[in-house]
């Protein structure tokens, strides 16, 4: 099987080229990517079968050899998952079932109850998560 680095994959239109050591580059369709793989990443070292198509060679299965080497920059922004206007919204409902749900329990000396601690909890991880983004 020949090992080829991916020379561009469009993850939108499911498709993309691989090149062919000694021979024309090799098309690569969403339907050979190993499971749990969606797209595939330029200069990535990839192993694979592949056939004559009418258009050329075909890939039929593929072997990922390397992981692709994400940028510091695109991790940041992958991780955010919401926009500044919706974190903006989270943050507001955060306040008002704080000041709603918790803090009257914490004035009469009580702790919530562990269902809205929890919750609260929930939320706050969620919002410190998007902040550290």
């Amino acid at each position: 099987m020949p090992i080829g680095k991916v020379k561009w994959y469009d993850a939108e239109r499911g498709f993309g080229f691989v090149s062919n050591p000694g021979e024309e580059d090799c098309y690569v369709g969403r339907s050979v990517l190993p499971e749990g793989v969606t797209e595939l990443h330029p200069g990535q070292r990839i192993e694979f079968d592949f056939a004559a198509g009418r258009r050329g060679p075909q890939a039929l299965r593929i072997e990922i050899l390397e992981t692709p080497r994400v940028a510091k920059r695109q991790r940041k922004a992958a991780a955010r998952k919401h926009s500044p206007e919706e974190l903006h919204g989270m943050v507001s409902d955060m306040v008002t079932l704080l000041e709603q749900q918790i803090q009257p329990d914490l004035r009469a000396g009580r702790w919530p109850d562990r269902r809205s601690g929890r919750q609260v909890a929930d939320i706050l991880r969620a919002v410190a998560r998007e902040l550290d983004a």
